[in-house]
Order: C-alpha cells, then structure tokens, then sequence
C-alpha cells in the first residue's frame, strides 16, 4: 500500500485530496494543528508545519506529500507566504519524496487569457509575485533531493466548501431569492471541481516515477461564461431566483476596513479577463470524460448549502457547460 500525507488536511483542497486517496486504496495521513475534518479513512497526526520537527513526524511513511496549506488570504505578505513553504521544505529536504502542491493562475498577467504549462508568468498583482517566488523555491529544492510536481487550479469549489465564491459572492444572498455574479455575464471563467480535482491528484500520484524531478500540470476544470453559470445555478435552486450583479461599489466601500474583502477585491481582473488553462498532457493523463458534467457538479455544490426542505426538491433541469 502507497502512503500519502496531507499538510492542511482541514483545509477545502485538503479534504478533497484525502478522500480521492482514500477511495483509491491508499494510506492517508492528514497532518493539522486540530481535526476538524475528521475524516473516514484518514490517520491523523496533530502538527504545526512552524515546527520541521513535527512534519517529519507526520510524512517519516509517506511516498508522497501533499502541501494544501494555505495562509489567510491577507496574511500572504510580508514574507509569511514563502516562509510557511520554507519550512515545509526544510522538513523534506534530501528525503527523495513527491511533494506535490496546488499552484493558481495568480502567476499569469491580465490579458493572457491561454494558459499553458510553457506560459511566460508575468505576475499581474503582488499576490502573483508571491506565488511565483514560491515556484521558484519550489524548483530550486526539486535539484535537491525532493520531487516536485505542481497542479496548477482555477477557482475552485465543491459541495460543502466555505469561504469560495459559490457561498461568500453568488450565493450570499440566496435567502432573499437572489444569485450574485461576479464581472460581465457574457465573460468565460475557469473552475475547478474539488471532487475531481482530488482524483487528478492520484492520477498523477500513480504516475510520479515517469515525470521530471520538477513538474507543472495545469487542469483545465471547465470554463463557463456567467450566463452559464447563472443557469447552472438556477438549474439546482427549487425556485427561480433573481440574477443581480455584486454591488462592487459597496464592496470597495467595506474593504477599507475589511482586510480580507480588500484583498479579494484586487483580484478583480480574474473576473473581467477570461483565462483558460489548458494541458494537452495532462488531458490525455486523465483521459476521455474526466470530469464531472459542470451543471452536475453546480448543482452538487448549490444544494450542499441549501436547507433541508431545498435539498429534497428535484433540480428543475441539468445546466450544461
């Protein structure tokens, strides 16, 4: 049996990941600092990543690592980014592991809208700056001693998740019969489903002795303009709701005192700009209907938040996207 160990195992990717491992046979250790999660078939081993000492605890069986951590959205600076991965790596160093991590397309600038593996990053924000250097610390430990393979993602989301754009931007005011979208409807965006997200990691898990020492997929997940979205959306809901625009004015407003918001509000661009990833490899790696149907998986994430009596009512019709 291969042994995986998931750094951020209560975190939303880290979830995900873990039972993709699971159904696939593996052993699974989740490394946290609580288990929050709590997850069936998952060891857990209590640890702060802080401390190298505890993560070589917790990865000592693993034949792959998995680094889902993620700091608060407006804790990324002053160094803090960089210098959690740095001790994820001073754990690794020279152990002859897969340590495979979850990268963004925050890399990338705002009017490239292809993203290949081969893509130039030109760093649009200072968030993409960070995750760049990153990569680099990344690649630099792949020459010494640690495989590294990187699956870069879109915006994800899945049944259950908090704080993604499904619960905190469209749906937020579900309540009050209404949807939220985010830029111009006529607008592409790419998504990524956690659920298959999850078994595109074990797929390239299984593979991991035919790739490089430094690897970069990019998953291509599906790419919806708003108005498909808005209809996958409505697909899910018992009743009709109302298509209302996020009142971004109001937004900016609560920013300044919102550290969060503010944050979130600088990544604007993802949203005006369509950018699609795209990986004839990793295409061909996953094979033909990958993926879960993109109305299935809306539908799936929508009902998740809805209440009991919203739940038992049959979806009114399947988006497809």
């Amino acid at each position: 049996m291969q042994t995986v160990t998931i750094l951020g195992i209560n975190g939303r990717i880290g979830q995900e990941v873990a039972k993709a491992f699971v159904a696939s046979k593996w052993r699974v250790i989740g490394m946290g600092r609580g288990n929050r999660a709590n997850l069936k078939g998952v060891e857990f081993v209590e640890g702060d990543v802080s401390f190298p000492e505890q993560t070589r605890v917790a990865i000592a069986d693993a034949d792959v690592v998995v680094n889902a951590l993620n700091l608060p959205y407006d804790k990324w600076d002053k160094g803090r980014a960089e210098a959690q991965l740095a001790k994820v790596l001073e754990a690794l160093k020279g152990s002859n592991k897969t340590l495979m991590f979850p990268g963004n397309i925050y890399n990338y600038a705002e009017k490239q809208h292809i993203l290949r593996p081969d893509t130039p990053q030109n760093p649009h924000r200072d968030k993409g700056e960070i995750r760049k250097r990153m990569e680099n610390q990344l690649r630099i430990a792949s020459e010494q001693g640690l495989q590294v393979i990187i699956l870069r993602l879109a915006d994800f989301y899945a049944p259950h998740a908090v704080e993604t754009n499904f619960d905190l931007a469209i749906l937020s005011r579900l309540k009050s019969g209404v949807i939220q979208h985010i830029g111009d409807l006529s607008t592409g965006h790419s998504w990524a489903y956690l659920p298959d997200v999850g078994r595109a990691f074990v797929k390239i898990a299984d593979v991991r002795s035919e790739l490089p020492t430094f690897k970069n997929f990019h998953y291509a997940g599906h790419f919806a303009t708003g108005h498909q979205t808005m209809a996958a959306v409505q697909a899910a809901l018992p009743t009709q709701a109302k298509v209302k625009p996020i009142p971004l004015g109001l937004m900016k407003l609560i920013g300044l005192f919102v550290p969060i918001l503010r944050e979130v509000l600088k990544m604007q661009y993802l949203w005006d700009q369509p950018h699609r990833l795209e990986d004839n490899e990793l295409d061909v790696l996953l094979g033909a209907d990958f993926k879960t149907p993109y109305g299935e998986a809306v539908a799936a994430t929508v009902r998740s938040y809805l209440p009991e009596e919203g739940k038992m009512a049959a979806p009114r019709q399947v988006a497809r996207a």
